[in-house]
């Protein structure tokens, strides 16, 4: 737990906007190859907090058929992550853009695809691929939880920053779809 708290609180700190301005201050300027060296940065101690994960004990395995079946469900979320990283743009998020000339173009709000059913499906479909790991053991749950409510934070976070970067058009967004948890639409009869 203390291992994914450090890496929740380093990797949250340095995707803070101050940070980011910091860094800009120093470098005169937000250095390109800043977002691939966090991302980096980012999945070494991810590798580290999941290096203690080796041994613990299992709650359930899911027998025969059913281990199969969930693993195609994280294929199946695994498919859908890449899908939304293409769609807002992979080589923005990896940071692979920024170091050539940047942005082809200016920033724009992704609202089509899974980002119409929910405003952060990347958090959604991480949690359900971590969700449906046939062997759950009692650190992998953790891993779960911790997790979930760290995808529901950052989430509030981004928000803030996407209503700063997008405004009216981002209010709008925000109205009509879910944070993450899609939500059944009645559909409500036309009155007379």
């Amino acid at each position: 737990m203390l291992r994914f708290l450090i890496f929740a609180a380093a990797h949250s700190l340095f995707a803070a906007t101050g940070i980011k301005r910091v860094v800009a201050r120093l470098c005169h300027g937000e250095p390109r190859g800043y977002r691939l060296a966090y991302n980096l940065f980012s999945l070494v101690l991810f590798g580290w907090v999941m290096a203690a994960f080796r041994s613990s004990p299992v709650l359930y395995f899911a027998p025969g058929v059913w281990s199969l079946v969930m693993y195609l469900g994280q294929l199946v979320c695994g498919v859908i992550l890449v899908d939304c990283l293409r769609r807002t743009g992979a080589g923005d998020f990896l940071g692979i853009s920024q170091l050539g000339s940047g942005r082809a173009g200016g920033p724009r709000l992704v609202t089509d695809g899974y980002y119409a059913v929910v405003r952060h499906p990347l958090y959604l479909f991480s949690t359900a691929f971590l969700l449906l790991n046939p062997v759950m053991t009692a650190q992998w749950l953790l891993l779960t939880v911790l997790s979930a409510a760290y995808f529901v934070i950052g989430g509030l976070i981004e928000e803030r920053r996407l209503l700063a970067e997008f405004g009216d058009e981002y209010r709008r967004y925000r109205r009509q779809t879910p944070f993450i948890i899609p939500a059944a639409r009645v559909r409500r009869p036309h009155s007379p």
